[in-house]
C-alpha cells in the first residue's frame, strides 16, 4: 500500500514538473525560479503580468518616452500615448520582439533613429497607425510580416524601402497622402510575398504600377482613379479580392476586357461613373455596382463564355452568387435572361 501511495506521489510530481515546463517553454521565460524576477524588471510606467510574462502593457499612460524593454518581451503595448521619437536604446536588450504597437503617438520620420527598428531581427509585426510620418520608415527589420501605417502624413516611398522586406505579407498604407509620384517601377521590388495591400484613401489617380505578382486583396477605394491600364492584371494573376469604390472610372477608363480576370473573386466598383456592366469571369462570386450611372443591363454583354474544358466546373453557369446594382438608374424587373445566366445568384440588390 506505502509502495502504491509512493509511486502516485511520483508520478504526480513527474506530472507536474513536465506541465510547468511546458507552459514556461511557451512563455519562454528564461528563469524558472521565481515571478518576482519579472516584477524586478518590469519599467515602473508599465504593467508586466504574470500570467503572460512576455508581454508589455504601457498603452494610454501619457508617456513621452519608450522605457528599456526587457529581454524576456515578445509583445509591446505602447499606444495611445505622447511618444515622438524611436531611439535604439529602450530596445538594445529587447531581441526577442515579435510585436510593437505604437499607433496614437506623435512619431515623426525625424524622431526614428537608423537603426532602432533594423536591429529587431525577430520583430514580425509593426504598428505605426495615427501618427505623424510622412514618408514609410526605413530601415525595417527583414523579418517583418506586417507593416501597419495608416492614417498618417505619407506622402513619400523612399527608394529601396522594401527592397529586403521578403517576409512582408500585409502593407497597409490607407488614409495617408500618397500621390501618383510616390510610386517609381522598382517601388515594390522585393515583395515577393506580399498578399494584402491597402492604399485607400489616399490621392491616387492611376492605378499602382509594377505590384508585387502574390498580391491577392488589393484595396484602391476612395481615391481619384480614373482608368486602369491595359493588361493591368497580368502582373497579378492571383488577384482575388479587387476594391475600387469611390473612384472616378468610367467606361473608357477599363480595359477593352473589362474584368475578365479569372482569379478575381470579389470586384468592387461602387460609386464611380460607369454607365455599363462591365465585362467579368464566369469565376466571380460578388459584384458591387451600386450608385453608378447605368441604365440597363445587356446580358448578352455580361454573360461570360465558359469554355469546353471547363465545363465540369460550370455545370450549373457562372458562379456570381451577389450582385448589387442599386443606386442606378435600372428599373425593376430584373431581365429574366440574368437569372437564367447567373443560377447560383443568391441575391441581386437594384
Amino acid at each position: 500500500m506505502a509502495a502504491t501511495i509512493c509511486f502516485i506521489i511520483w508520478v504526480l510530481f513527474i506530472t507536474d514538473t513536465v506541465w510547468t515546463r511546458s507552459v514556461r517553454q511557451v512563455y519562454d521565460v528564461s528563469d524558472p525560479e521565481d515571478w518576482a524576477v519579472h516584477d524586478f524588471d518590469c519599467p515602473r510606467e508599465c504593467f508586466c503580468p504574470p500570467s503572460f510574462p512576455t508581454a508589455l502593457y504601457c498603452e494610454n499612460r501619457g508617456l513621452k518616452e519608450i522605457p528599456p524593454i526587457p529581454s524576456r518581451i515578445w509583445y509591446l503595448y505602447l499606444e495611445n500615448n505622447l511618444i515622438e521619437t524611436i531611439p535604439e536604446k529602450p530596445f538594445e536588450n529587447a531581441t526577442q520582439l515579435r510585436w510593437i504597437n505604437l499607433n496614437k503617438n506623435k512619431i515623426t520620420n525625424y524622431g526614428i533613429e537608423k537603426g532602432a527598428l533594423s536591429q529587431l531581427k525577430k520583430l514580425l509585426f509593426l504598428f505605426l497607425e495615427d501618427n505623424e510620418l510622412e514618408e514609410v520608415p526605413s530601415p525595417l527589420p527583414r523579418s517583418l510580416e506586417q507593416l501597419q501605417l495608416a492614417r498618417n502624413k505619407v506622402s513619400r516611398i523612399p527608394q529601396g524601402t522594401f527592397s529586403n522586406l521578403e517576409n512582408l505579407t500585409l502593407l497597409d498604407l490607407q488614409h495617408n497622402k500618397l500621390l501618383d509620384n510616390a510610386f517609381q517601377r522598382d517601388t515594390f521590388k522585393g515583395l515577393k510575398n506580399l498578399m494584402q495591400l491597402n492604399m485607400a484613401k489616399n490621392a491616387l489617380k492611376n492605378m499602382p504600377p509594377r505590384l508585387p505578382a502574390n498580391t491577392m486583396q488589393l484595396f484602391l477605394d476612395n481615391n481619384s482613379i480614373e482608368g486602369i491600364p491595359e493588361n493591368y492584371f497580368n502582373v497579378i494573376p492571383k488577384v482575388a479580392f479587387l476594391r475600387l469604390n469611390h473612384n472616378k472610372l468610367s467606361d473608357a477608363g477599363l480595359p477593352s476586357s473589362g474584368f475578365d480576370v479569372s482569379s478575381i473573386l470579389d470586384l468592387q466598383l461602387s460609386h464611380n461613373q460607369l454607365t455599363k456592366v462591365p465585362r467579368i469571369s464566369a469565376h466571380l462570386q460578388h459584384l458591387h455596382l451600386d450608385h453608378n450611372k447605368i441604365k440597363n443591363v445587356n446580358v448578352s454583354v455580361i454573360c461570360p463564355p465558359t469554355l469546353p474544358a471547363e465545363q465540369d466546373s460550370f455545370s450549373y453557369g457562372p458562379h456570381l452568387r451577389y450582385l448589387r446594382l442599386d443606386g442606378n438608374e435600372i428599373k425593376p424587373p430584373i431581365p429574366m435572361d440574368l437569372m437564367n445566366c447567373f443560377r447560383l445568384l443568391q441575391a441581386v440588390i437594384i
